[in-house]
């Protein structure tokens, strides 16, 4: 029998490509999807940032660029144990006081007690950033409210990704808390890798946006570069940017983002 090898080439090659395309489609942004149902009330002031940092472990930066109160705590499917922390998504909603305009909001806290598949326990400001113009407190004082939701990418311009060193950490042992992932938002694994060194420190995932590991000083010194990996496999590696000298409570801003 005569195989005509160009054709089944051509066939094969297909077939990858097919193949490699529906991968890729998986690990997309949800908002490929369009928006889909669900809840949302506020938590906090009228007009603040829901809570001071919240289970993420962001602490003042909620109110703060790039976040700016446009936040929310979520249920366990949004929360996912703190892996969840930093993705974005856009919230909009259709009752008489809203304008029906998406509003983005990242991620910040968890709310274990909402009810609903998925439910978005907004700040006060993102629910009020909703509504029609004089309607802020009308939407507000609506209380648990029907929404659509859309995973969409996280853009912070002019902003990299920054490292706040807990106030727990000492010279044998780091934890550090992620902030400001443009794309993606939220990370899956975090590794340290240490000065003149090659080989790379699997952290610990701690807590909402924190990481830690335990370290030796006098073998695995700084400075120490960060290697984040997103939920979908998106790699970035911040040079150094824990220096020599680290102290506990600093922060310390990389010169990368995603």
């Amino acid at each position: 029998m005569a195989f005509n090898l160009p054709l089944i080439f051509t066939f094969i090659a297909l077939c990858l490509f097919k193949h490699c395309t529906c991968a890729h489609v998986k690990t997309l942004n949800a908002s490929l999807a369009g928006f889909q149902p669900a809840v949302a009330t506020y938590y906090g002031a009228p007009n603040g940032a829901g809570s001071d940092g919240g289970a993420c472990g962001y602490t003042n930066a909620v109110s703060q660029t790039p976040y700016n109160s446009f936040v929310s705590a979520g249920n366990p499917p949004l929360y996912r144990k703190g892996l969840g922390c930093g993705a974005c998504y856009q919230v909009k909603c259709n009752l008489g006081p809203c304008s029906g305009n998406p509003v983005t909001v990242t991620i910040t806290d968890e709310c274990p007690g909402c009810s609903g598949a998925i439910h978005f326990d907004l700040s006060g400001i993102a629910m009020g950033a909703m509504a029609k113009p004089g309607q802020a407190n009308a939407l507000r004082n609506m209380g648990n409210i029907p929404i659509s939701y859309q995973r969409v990418p996280c853009v912070y311009k002019n902003t990299n990704v920054a490292f706040k060193v807990d106030p727990g950490s000492n010279a044998n042992f780091l934890s550090v808390n992620v902030e400001f992932e443009s794309g993606d938002g939220d990370l899956n694994l975090v590794e340290l890798v240490p000065a003149r060194s090659t080989q790379s420190i699997t952290m610990n995932h701690v807590f909402g946006a924190t990481w830690s590991t335990n370290i030796n000083p006098s073998t695995q010194p700084a400075p120490y570069s960060l290697r984040l990996t997103t939920e979908f496999n998106k790699k970035l590696t911040a040079p150094n940017v824990i220096p020599v000298g680290w102290k506990p409570g600093q922060a310390f801003n990389s010169n990368v983002n995603f």
